[in-house]
């Protein structure tokens, strides 16, 4: 056989993920590699360990991870996680790099080849190893059937013997990938949908969706897109009269759903505490930024909380985790996707090549160095002996001259 793959079961607890699927298991066999799961690693995703055995690999325990040439994680790993890698390792796993800095610096001191796979471009060829869409795309539908059960109310019109039940007016801010796809959603079940976004070519795919579009339509409106096709922040002006109308449209709504993130920044505040005041008692916010600061003044990471008048603020934390059985199968196939463009299929080995366009755009850390441009200022620690570790501090290297070296 080639080279050893690993796949561990997540050490957090709340991540009930998996970063491969039989399906992605029988190709990496039949691509020469060997395959080793850990023990119940896709429990949570209703993937049992005799699901992989048919697909080829084996089932093994956390330290089979020293054996392995390269991991496949949902998550970052962790520095226990790290000790058990051989230098030279290569990772793919959502890393989630911007705020933790140390935690990048602890993956060049281990000398693994650290992929960051929410860097990857939004180019055609990419698509497919996308696992910002992919998981988004499950967070919108999940956002939406989190909102219809803390909304307790039915969301389609339905005219009855008994009278009718108005349908629920919805409001999506955000029109990227979870965006639409809530729209997409609640359309299905028979809500009145409006959304807004700052991108322009949003408005079209709204259209398309069924959905009324909302925004101050101005000139910096018509130019405000990033050419990697990212919401851009809008200046303080726009800000205000976009919140004004916005202000607005919320009072009048039953659910909103917020999706707006900026890459490497906070959430933009979207919804202030005046805003949800201005809300219907028993309407529902669902806000999908809550990890990265939120959208709505007054969510609280991991909680469902209620507004002094009435109003559910739902911060679910990693909502793709809540359609897990689904969200595993799609991010495997990202992960597969990615790493087969590495392989070499006659020598039946992962060659990494620092210049190639996917792999310079997302390889975080290489050789014991950080090499991604946005991260070139980190310095790296060197780790002391122990014996020294009491009583010598340990020397530092900055990497910012070796960006671009691997």
């Amino acid at each position: 056989m080639g080279q050893n793959i690993f796949v561990p079961r997540e050490v957090d607890a709340t991540e009930p993920r998996v970063a491969a699927s039989p399906e992605t298991v029988k190709r990496l066999v039949g691509l020469g590699f060997s395959v080793v799961v850990e023990k119940d690693a896709g429990a949570a995703s209703r993937i049992l360990d005799g699901d992989y055995v048919g697909a080829g690999a084996t089932i093994g325990k956390a330290g089979d991870a020293a054996k392995a040439d390269v991991v496949l994680k949902v998550r970052r790993p962790s520095e226990s996680e790290l000790k058990t890698y051989k230098p030279g390792t290569i990772v793919l796993a959502a890393m989630d790099p911007y705020g933790h800095e140390s935690s990048v610096a602890a993956m060049a001191r281990a000398g693994v080849s650290a992929f960051c796979m929410e860097f990857m471009p939004r180019i055609t060829r990419a698509q497919s190893m996308d696992i910002l869409s992919s998981q988004a795309n499950l967070a919108g539908y999940q956002a939406v059937i989190d909102a219809a059960a803390e909304y307790d109310r039915a969301l389609p019109m339905m005219m009855t013997a008994a009278g009718t039940v108005p349908a629920a007016k919805v409001f999506v801010m955000g029109a990227g990938v979870a965006g639409l796809q809530a729209i997409a959603t609640a359309r299905r079940l028979g809500a009145i949908v409006t959304a807004t976004d700052v991108r322009p070519a949003a408005k079209e795919q709204v259209a398309s969706l069924g959905a009324k579009f909302i925004a101050v339509e101005d000139e910096e409106f018509k130019a405000a897109e990033t050419a990697g096709g990212y919401a851009k922040e809008m200046s303080k002006e726009y800000q205000a009269k976009q919140a004004a109308l916005i202000a607005e449209h919320i009072a009048k709504q039953d659910i909103v759903i917020t999706t707006a993130l900026i890459p490497g920044r906070p959430a933009p505040r979207l919804v202030s505490s005046a805003m949800v005041a201005a809300m219907k008692a028993g309407s529902v916010i669902v806000d999908l930024a809550v990890e990265r600061g939120g959208n709505v003044e007054g969510a609280v990471p991991g909680q469902v909380v209620s507004s002094e008048n009435g109003v559910k603020i739902v911060g679910h934390l990693n909502v793709p985790g809540r359609v897990s059985a689904s969200a595993s199968l799609l991010y495997a196939k990202n992960l597969y996707a990615f790493l087969e463009t590495m392989v070499d299929k006659e020598a039946k080995t992962v060659v990494l090549n620092p210049e190639e366009e996917l792999v310079k755009a997302t390889l975080l850390t290489h050789g014991g160095k950080i090499v991604h441009p946005a991260f070139a200022s980190v310095e790296v620690e060197e780790e002391a002996p122990a014996e020294q570790a009491a009583e010598a501090k340990p020397k530092k290297r900055s990497t910012s001259k070796a960006k671009g070296d691997a």
